[in-house]
């Protein structure tokens, strides 16, 4: 019975396919046999029929694989000796990956703050303007630009070539600096720039998110409010902060957190530019290197739990701001 698992031939990769059509039609045809008989059966199993299945493959493909996470962060690097938590000291402790836990930090806060205000901004200056659908168009393009793309763009945007007689800058910001008077630059490179420069990719991706999110919120402010704002003399700067601000707060909370919550899985952005070198690593990035290029199977799983734990904060705190919310209304 090991064909199940790990089918070689092509017969037994189609006779596993034949038995996952007949087990799939098998239960279908159970449920729905339940289902059309409703007094004989009691309704918690029919309700356990349709979610039990599902809920047995979530459970195996994601409570499983954490939890053997979790268990060979306590191991060494071959998995083979029980270490406790000395791969959390490590992780914590040592300055090679304090600094990488710094530079995570960084992307978490300027990522969505910058993301978020630049596209709050952008949503309100295009709100109800003439040109307000090709604006935001232009801004969103970028979100349906896969991150490896949108790295690659940007990697040649910072390309850079010495600065020596008859050589031409093919990337842009360096060329613009030629323009002005300047040197080029190694954007990548130097450190702890090139940090911010990366972070530029992602908020350039996640900007039209925000602004997509905000402006839909703006617009469902009531327009009784705006009215009676108005007729109490509130105009400009004033209108934005004591009333379109305080009405689009959960919306506010929702764009901060999705967007730091994909910033903290940072990976294929730092791993296109610069493969996580010149002081640019991440967590996420910094775990697939101890677990795939130094085999260090223990530290890259001490290091998933903590980018795991990292998010827990995030996402309850959204979940409290959303039921805040419900609750008002």
């Amino acid at each position: 019975m090991t064909w199940l698992l790990e089918p070689d031939t092509t017969a037994e990769k189609l006779l596993l396919m034949v038995v996952g059509v007949a087990v799939f039609v098998a239960v279908m045809g159970l449920i729905l046999f339940l289902v059309d008989r409703p007094k004989r059966v009691p309704s918690w199993v029919v309700a356990l029929g349709f979610v039990g299945v599902p809920l047995a493959f979530l459970a195996y493909g994601l409570l499983r694989p954490g939890l053997i996470t979790l268990w060979q962060s306590f191991f060494n690097r071959n998995g083979t000796e029980f270490v406790g938590v000395d791969n959390y000291v490590t992780a914590f402790t040592e300055g090679q990956f304090q600094k990488v836990l710094l530079v995570t930090v960084a992307w978490v806060v300027l990522a969505p703050l910058l993301s978020t205000l630049i596209g709050l901004g952008y949503a309100v200056l295009v709100d109800r303007t003439r040109f307000e659908k090709l604006a935001k168009a232009l801004v969103f393009v970028p979100m349906a630009i896969s991150m490896v793309g949108a790295s690659l763009i940007w990697k040649f945007v910072y390309e850079f070539r010495p600065d020596q007689a008859g050589i031409q800058q093919i990337g842009l910001a360096n060329q613009v600096l030629v323009w002005i008077g300047l040197p080029p630059q190694q954007f990548l490179i130097g450190q702890p720039w090139n940090t911010w420069f990366l972070i530029m990719v992602m908020i350039w991706i996640q900007t039209g998110f925000a602004m997509t999110v905000l402006s839909a919120a703006i617009k469902a402010i009531p327009d009784d409010i705006v009215e009676a704002a108005r007729l109490d003399g509130l105009t400009g700067m004033s209108m934005f902060r004591y009333i379109t601000v305080p009405s689009i707060r959960p919306a506010l909370v929702v764009v901060l957190t999705t967007i730091a919550m994909g910033t903290l899985k940072a990976f294929d952005i730092v791993r296109t530019m610069t493969a996580g070198n010149y002081g640019t690593q991440v967590v996420a990035n910094e775990f697939y290197s101890q677990a795939f290029q130094q085999g260090n199977k223990g530290l890259a799983s001490a290091l998933a739990v903590v980018l795991f734990v990292l998010v827990i904060p995030i996402i309850a705190y959204n979940v409290r701001q959303m039921r805040m919310a419900e609750e008002i209304r």
